[in-house]
């Protein structure tokens, strides 16, 4: 098959790229022929046996044939703090008209067989068009644009519309959709969020050495790691808090990521007087492998989720992890691999962060590592994939057939 995939952001920094770049690579490895659309403000490097196809936006970097804007994004990126809900209708016609070339351009060229996007939003609307098969993930930040803009609801209800099938990463995923779009639920499927396990694994790493790369020369007995954006859904500011109440001279808390509130979340530490913190900003997918084998306990207390792949990616590294009631977070943590906790509640937290610091409470990593991996390898999805990629090209086909 050839399959053109589709995303509203780049394939670095946020999950839903991750998400796009890990089916990428195991539909290529499956034999099947794979072509990536997505925004961009870098110049981007090929990845082995994918064509890759950026759409390139301004951010001060001089890139030919760019956008005058940098992309828009449903909350905020590493890379761009330009929202969906703040363009003009000059620019959200420019954007159009660009992702519309994009598409044309690759439905000419590759001929795919079935476009995959990213989202409940602008690409599928456009690629709903051209009576090619269509398959749409909701990633959870696609329910966030539908409740923060009215301006957006019916190029989103348009395509939930007139997809073929719709991808839920999650059982809460699910309902929050179905209950958006009801008209949906016949077309609808759960498969979770992967990971590229071939990226992410156990492995033992030299805590020190590893650390001065940022500076942190200081030995510390135990780690606590927070791998996302900063934003407010995020929760850091809760973590931050309970970090005030768990933090000792033997304990590091290291940040990773960047976004709208780092510099609030930053004044927070210091408000707190926190010692023991490190904010080491976005960091490529090696590094926070190797920072996630290194922490003894990884946090997500976010406020707001859909499935997040911290927490898979943390727990494919052996780690256990601390998440809040929110979501898909409770579809993954197990007590095998984690602790649930409530959102905001900064002292249980810190007192749960203790427990597992001070082997109150004890995991097997390898254990963890092992189980993650035969419960969310991308590879263990790519067939289910595949097989409901052959069943609606063969449902097209049939109701073509039908229509003449």
């Amino acid at each position: 098959m050839k399959i053109l995939l589709m995303n509203h952001v780049p394939l670095i920094g946020t999950g839903s790229g991750v998400y796009t770049q890990n089916i990428a690579e195991v539909l290529t490895k499956k034999g099947h022929e794979v072509c990536v659309i997505f925004p961009e403000n870098n110049i981007v490097k090929p990845i082995q046996n994918i064509k890759l196809h950026p759409v390139y936006f301004n951010a001060g970097n001089n890139i030919p044939g760019e956008l005058p804007f940098n992309f828009p994004c449903f909350t905020t990126h590493p890379r761009s703090m330009q929202p969906f809900y703040d363009l003009t209708e000059e620019e959200l016609s420019q954007y159009k008209e660009v992702i519309k070339t994009a598409i044309e351009e690759e439905i000419k060229e590759f001929k795919p067989d079935i476009i995959h996007s990213g989202h409940i939003w602008i690409y599928p609307s456009i690629a709903a068009n051209y009576n090619i098969p269509l398959v749409i993930t909701t990633h959870g930040t696609d329910v966030i644009g539908y409740n923060r803009s009215d301006r957006f609801k019916p190029i989103a209800t348009d395509s939930a519309l007139k997809a073929d099938a719709i991808i839920s990463v999650s059982q809460d995923n699910y309902e929050v959709i179905t209950q958006i779009y009801p008209f949906i639920k016949d077309k609808t499927v759960i498969i979770p969020n992967g990971y590229n396990s071939d990226n992410i694994y156990y492995e033992d790493i030299d805590k020190d050495e590893f650390l001065k790369q940022f500076g942190i020369t200081k030995h510390y007995d135990k780690i606590v790691s927070f791998v996302g954006r900063f934003i407010d859904l995020k929760g850091i500011d809760t973590l931050l808090k309970a970090a005030q109440i768990y933090e000792d001279e033997n304990t590091l808390t290291i940040l990773v990521g960047t976004g709208e509130t780092l510099e609030e979340m930053k004044t927070l530490a210091k408000t707190l007087k926190l010692k023991n913190i490190a904010f080491i900003g976005h960091q490529p997918p090696n590094i926070i492998r190797k920072i996630n084998n290194i922490a003894d306990v990884a946090v997500v207390p976010s406020r707001s989720e859909a499935f997040p792949l911290v927490v898979i990616e943390a727990m494919a590294c052996g780690t256990p992890v601390i998440g809040t009631r929110i979501g898909g977070i409770p579809e993954a943590i197990t007590k095998e691999n984690g602790i649930i906790i409530e959102p905001e509640d900064y002292n249980d937290l810190a007192n749960k962060v203790k427990q597992i610091l001070n082997k109150e409470i004890e995991f097997d990593r390898k254990k963890i590592a092992q189980k993650t991996k035969e419960t969310y390898s991308q590879d263990n999805f790519g067939d289910i994939l595949i097989n409901l990629y052959k069943d609606i090209i063969e449902k097209h086909k049939e109701d073509y057939r039908n229509n003449q």
